[in-house]
C-alpha cells in the first residue's frame, strides 16, 4: 500500500459519535460490533459507496486493521476522508469500548 493515504487512529481515540464503518464480513458483523457501526463488507464498498458520507471523517475497522486500511486507502482515493482504526475490533475490544452482537448474545471479535 505504498504510496497511499492511510492515516491511522487508535481505537480508543475515536470520537463518540463518529461515523465508524465496520468492513468485516456478515458472520464477524454478527458476532460483536460497535453499537452505532455501519456495516458495508469489503467487497460491496464500492457498489454502495453512496451510503458513505462525504461530509465528515470515517472512521474504518475491521478485525485486526489489514481491510479496513484497504477500504481507507481507496475511500481517500475517491474524495472521501477516511481514517482506519488501528488494530480493528481486536484493539476496540481491548480498549473496552462499546460492541454489541446481532443476536442479543455476548458480543466477541470473530
Amino acid at each position: 500500500m505504498e504510496g497511499m493515504n492511510v492515516p491511522e487512529i487508535e481505537a480508543n481515540a475515536v470520537p463518540d459519535g463518529a461515523f465508524l464503518l465496520d468492513v468485516r464480513e456478515p458472520d464477524e458483523w454478527q458476532a460483536g460490533h460497535a453499537p452505532t457501526a455501519v456495516h458495508i463488507p469489503l467487497g460491496a464498498l464500492q457498489q454502495r459507496l453512496d451510503e458513505v458520507p462525504a461530509d465528515v471523517p470515517v472512521y474504518v475497522v475491521c478485525r485486526v486493521g489489514g481491510r479496513s486500511a484497504q477500504a481507507t486507502a481507496w475511500l481517500n482515493h475517491v474524495g472521501r476522508e477516511a481514517v482506519n482504526v488501528g488494530g480493528g475490533m481486536q484493539s476496540w475490544a481491548a480498549a473496552g469500548r462499546p460492541m454489541v452482537a446481532e443476536n442479543g448474545s455476548r458480543p466477541y471479535v470473530a
